[in-house]
Protein backbone atom coordinates (compact mmCIF):
# COMPACT_ATOMS: atom_id res chain seq x y z
CA UNK A 1 0.00 0.00 0.00
CA UNK A 2 1.15 3.45 -0.39
CA UNK A 3 0.27 6.65 1.12
CA UNK A 4 0.26 10.02 0.13
CA UNK A 5 -0.87 13.20 2.71
CA UNK A 6 -1.67 15.55 0.59
CA UNK A 7 -2.98 17.65 2.96
CA UNK A 8 -2.53 21.78 3.06
CA UNK A 9 -1.85 21.44 -0.42
CA UNK A 10 -3.69 23.31 -3.35
CA UNK A 11 -4.99 22.19 -6.43
CA UNK A 12 -3.52 20.52 -8.31
CA UNK A 13 -0.93 19.06 -6.12
CA UNK A 14 -2.92 16.23 -4.54
CA UNK A 15 -3.78 15.35 -8.00
CA UNK A 16 -0.08 15.65 -9.75
CA UNK A 17 1.42 13.79 -6.51
CA UNK A 18 -1.11 10.83 -6.93
CA UNK A 19 -0.54 10.54 -10.70
CA UNK A 20 3.21 10.07 -10.09
CA UNK A 21 2.65 7.01 -7.71
CA UNK A 22 0.48 5.51 -9.92
CA UNK A 23 2.46 6.14 -12.69
CA UNK A 24 5.63 5.25 -10.91
CA UNK A 25 5.08 2.06 -8.74
CA UNK A 26 1.33 1.00 -10.16
CA UNK A 27 0.58 0.14 -6.60
CA UNK A 28 -2.41 -2.72 -5.77
CA UNK A 29 -3.74 0.00 -3.47
CA UNK A 30 -3.01 3.76 -2.88
CA UNK A 31 -4.37 6.13 0.23
CA UNK A 32 -4.17 9.61 -0.32
CA UNK A 33 -5.22 11.83 2.38
CA UNK A 34 -7.04 15.53 1.33
CA UNK A 35 -8.23 18.48 3.73
CA UNK A 36 -10.59 19.83 0.53
CA UNK A 37 -13.95 18.90 -1.10
CA UNK A 38 -12.18 19.70 -4.66
CA UNK A 39 -9.25 17.46 -3.58
CA UNK A 40 -11.47 14.59 -2.81
CA UNK A 41 -13.27 14.83 -6.23
CA UNK A 42 -10.07 15.48 -8.15
CA UNK A 43 -8.46 12.38 -6.53
CA UNK A 44 -11.62 10.26 -6.32
CA UNK A 45 -12.12 10.95 -10.31
CA UNK A 46 -8.34 10.61 -11.62
CA UNK A 47 -7.91 7.28 -9.55
CA UNK A 48 -11.10 5.80 -11.04
CA UNK A 49 -10.11 6.84 -14.51
CA UNK A 50 -6.76 5.13 -13.77
CA UNK A 51 -8.78 1.79 -13.29
CA UNK A 52 -8.92 1.90 -9.43
CA UNK A 53 -12.29 1.16 -7.08
CA UNK A 54 -12.43 4.49 -4.71
CA UNK A 55 -13.93 4.48 -1.29
CA UNK A 56 -13.43 7.59 0.58
CA UNK A 57 -13.18 7.63 4.92
CA UNK A 58 -13.59 11.15 6.47
CA UNK A 59 -12.28 11.67 10.06
CA UNK A 60 -12.45 15.48 10.99
CA UNK A 61 -11.39 17.90 8.15
CA UNK A 62 -9.55 15.11 6.38
CA UNK A 63 -10.83 12.32 3.93
CA UNK A 64 -9.26 9.56 2.88
CA UNK A 65 -9.29 8.57 -0.61
CA UNK A 66 -8.61 4.73 -0.75
CA UNK A 67 -7.88 3.15 -4.56
CA UNK A 68 -7.03 -0.20 -4.83
CA UNK A 69 -7.18 -2.34 -8.14
CA UNK A 70 -7.76 -6.24 -9.26
CA UNK A 71 -5.47 -8.80 -8.19
CA UNK A 72 -3.50 -7.96 -11.31
CA UNK A 73 -2.20 -3.70 -10.81
CA UNK A 74 -3.63 -1.82 -13.30
CA UNK A 75 -2.15 -0.07 -15.98
CA UNK A 76 -2.37 3.36 -15.83
CA UNK A 77 -4.44 4.87 -18.72
CA UNK A 78 -4.09 8.14 -20.27
CA UNK A 79 -6.60 10.77 -18.94
CA UNK A 80 -7.66 12.14 -22.53
CA UNK A 81 -7.35 10.56 -26.03
CA UNK A 82 -6.42 13.03 -28.48
CA UNK A 83 -9.24 14.17 -30.69
CA UNK A 84 -9.46 11.40 -34.29
CA UNK A 85 -12.31 13.29 -36.50
CA UNK A 86 -11.48 15.69 -39.25
CA UNK A 87 -13.25 18.17 -37.12
CA UNK A 88 -11.28 20.58 -35.41
CA UNK A 89 -11.63 20.40 -31.79
CA UNK A 90 -12.86 23.68 -30.12
CA UNK A 91 -11.80 24.06 -26.26
CA UNK A 92 -13.48 27.24 -24.53
CA UNK A 93 -12.35 28.67 -21.57
CA UNK A 94 -14.77 31.15 -19.85
CA UNK A 95 -13.31 32.87 -16.77
CA UNK A 96 -15.67 35.06 -16.03
CA UNK A 97 -19.67 35.79 -15.56
CA UNK A 98 -19.67 38.64 -17.72
CA UNK A 99 -18.54 39.47 -20.97
CA UNK A 100 -15.94 42.62 -21.33
CA UNK A 101 -16.05 45.36 -18.92
CA UNK A 102 -17.83 48.86 -18.90
CA UNK A 103 -21.46 47.61 -17.82
CA UNK A 104 -21.57 44.73 -15.77
CA UNK A 105 -25.43 44.31 -16.43
CA UNK A 106 -24.92 44.31 -20.18
CA UNK A 107 -21.77 42.43 -19.97
CA UNK A 108 -24.20 39.51 -17.37
CA UNK A 109 -26.57 39.51 -20.80
CA UNK A 110 -23.80 39.32 -23.16
CA UNK A 111 -22.64 36.00 -21.78
CA UNK A 112 -25.91 34.90 -20.97
CA UNK A 113 -26.73 34.78 -25.16
CA UNK A 114 -23.06 33.48 -25.55
CA UNK A 115 -23.62 30.54 -24.13
CA UNK A 116 -26.97 30.17 -25.56
CA UNK A 117 -24.99 30.95 -28.86
CA UNK A 118 -22.15 28.39 -28.35
CA UNK A 119 -24.45 25.29 -29.76
CA UNK A 120 -23.98 26.52 -33.33
CA UNK A 121 -20.39 25.48 -33.65
CA UNK A 122 -21.23 21.99 -33.34
CA UNK A 123 -19.69 19.23 -32.89
CA UNK A 124 -16.42 21.34 -32.95
CA UNK A 125 -17.30 22.19 -29.54
CA UNK A 126 -15.26 19.70 -27.21
CA UNK A 127 -14.91 20.99 -24.10
CA UNK A 128 -16.15 23.89 -22.45
CA UNK A 129 -13.98 24.96 -19.27
CA UNK A 130 -15.22 27.25 -15.99
CA UNK A 131 -12.79 28.76 -14.12
CA UNK A 132 -12.63 32.02 -11.52
CA UNK A 133 -15.66 33.52 -11.50
CA UNK A 134 -17.15 31.92 -14.53
CA UNK A 135 -17.99 28.92 -12.23
CA UNK A 136 -21.05 31.17 -11.25
CA UNK A 137 -22.56 30.50 -14.50
CA UNK A 138 -22.99 26.81 -13.39
CA UNK A 139 -24.72 27.96 -10.30
CA UNK A 140 -28.58 26.88 -9.12
CA UNK A 141 -30.15 30.22 -10.93
CA UNK A 142 -27.73 31.25 -13.34
CA UNK A 143 -29.48 32.17 -16.69
CA UNK A 144 -27.09 30.05 -18.64
CA UNK A 145 -27.96 26.95 -16.72
CA UNK A 146 -30.60 25.49 -18.74
CA UNK A 147 -28.30 25.80 -22.04
CA UNK A 148 -25.68 24.54 -20.44
CA UNK A 149 -27.74 21.20 -18.93
CA UNK A 150 -28.75 20.79 -22.62
CA UNK A 151 -25.17 20.80 -24.24
CA UNK A 152 -24.34 18.09 -21.51
CA UNK A 153 -26.94 16.28 -22.29
CA UNK A 154 -26.30 16.33 -26.01
CA UNK A 155 -22.68 15.09 -24.92
CA UNK A 156 -20.63 17.85 -24.29
CA UNK A 157 -17.86 17.50 -21.47
CA UNK A 158 -18.19 20.57 -19.16
CA UNK A 159 -15.57 21.06 -16.71
CA UNK A 160 -15.55 23.45 -13.86
CA UNK A 161 -12.53 24.62 -11.54
CA UNK A 162 -13.05 23.10 -8.70
CA UNK A 163 -10.58 25.45 -6.17
CA UNK A 164 -12.76 28.38 -7.74
CA UNK A 165 -16.06 27.00 -6.48
CA UNK A 166 -14.12 26.35 -3.20
CA UNK A 167 -13.31 29.71 -3.27
CA UNK A 168 -16.81 31.20 -4.09
CA UNK A 169 -18.22 28.55 -1.30
CA UNK A 170 -20.53 27.13 -4.46
CA UNK A 171 -19.63 23.76 -4.45
CA UNK A 172 -22.91 22.44 -3.29
CA UNK A 173 -24.64 25.19 -5.48
CA UNK A 174 -22.70 23.75 -8.95
CA UNK A 175 -25.47 22.45 -11.37
CA UNK A 176 -23.44 21.24 -14.31
CA UNK A 177 -20.51 19.64 -15.31
CA UNK A 178 -17.82 17.56 -13.61
CA UNK A 179 -15.34 19.56 -10.54
CA UNK A 180 -11.90 19.55 -11.99
CA UNK A 181 -8.74 20.62 -11.45
CA UNK A 182 -5.78 22.08 -13.01
CA UNK A 183 -3.75 19.40 -14.81
CA UNK A 184 -7.35 18.21 -16.55
CA UNK A 185 -7.73 21.78 -17.81
CA UNK A 186 -4.17 21.98 -18.82
CA UNK A 187 -4.39 18.32 -20.48
CA UNK A 188 -7.67 19.38 -22.52
CA UNK A 189 -5.46 22.23 -23.88
CA UNK A 190 -2.78 20.11 -24.99
CA UNK A 191 -5.36 18.03 -27.10
CA UNK A 192 -7.80 20.86 -27.98
CA UNK A 193 -7.12 21.90 -32.07
CA UNK A 194 -7.93 25.60 -30.82
CA UNK A 195 -8.50 27.21 -27.52
CA UNK A 196 -10.68 30.04 -27.46
CA UNK A 197 -10.44 32.70 -24.28
CA UNK A 198 -13.57 34.81 -22.85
Amino acid sequence: MNKIDARGLSCPAPVLETKAAVESMHPHRIDVIVDNEPARQNVVRFLESQGYRTRVEQEGESYTVIGTGDREVPEPKPAETAPTSAGKKIMVMVAADRMGSGDDLLGAKLMINFIKTLKEMGDELWRLVFVNSGVKLTIDGAGTLDDLKDMQAAGLTILVCGTCLDHFRLLDKKQVGQTTNMLDIVTAMQLADKVINI
